[in-house]
């Protein structure tokens, strides 16, 4: 044991960076304002253009909604599909969550068609206009493909 503790206390006394590490934290506040700095600098009016093209973000248009089936009750599972008005390609997609309700985020700016498809129910078709608002909130049901427009009940 005695042997361990002259080890010990020979690393202690032979470190020599000890009285250094003092300074270390005066340091390091010095190299904190930096970041801060350059925090600040996407704020200032004119940024330059190649930080402008880098850190550009764009603002998003936010459609969100709730899908219910032919007794209004949430559907969960249901393929929810949105493109931009006039486009064949679908570019989002997603599926709704236990209780029914999705949300997507597109760009500002352009009408577009949002589709809810589930298996043996007709789809229905909901236009958005994202030059109004920032989002717009959608409530969309879903009819069996039997009683879709005669209301007959099974």
């Amino acid at each position: 044991m005695t042997t361990f503790t002259s080890v010990l206390l020979a690393a202690l006394v032979s470190i020599p960076h000890f009285p250094f590490a003092q300074q270390a934290p005066p340091a390091a506040p010095a190299a904190a304002p930096a970041p801060s700095a350059s925090s600040e600098q996407p704020v200032s009016s004119s940024p330059s253009p190649s930080s402008k093209s880098k850190n550009k973000q764009i603002p998003s248009f936010l459609i969100l909604g709730t899908v219910f089936n032919e007794k209004s009750l949430s559907f969960p599972d249901v393929q929810v599909r949105i493109r931009r008005t006039g486009e064949k390609r679908f570019r989002w997609e997603t599926y709704t969550n236990s209780r029914g309700e999705f949300a997507v985020r597109v760009p500002p700016g352009y009408n577009y068609e949002v589709i809810a498809h589930m298996k043996n129910y007709q789809d229905q078709i909901q236009s958005v206009d994202s030059k109004i608002d920032v989002q717009q909130r959608l409530s969309i049901k879903l009819e069996l493909l039997g009683q879709a427009k005669t209301g007959a009940k099974p």
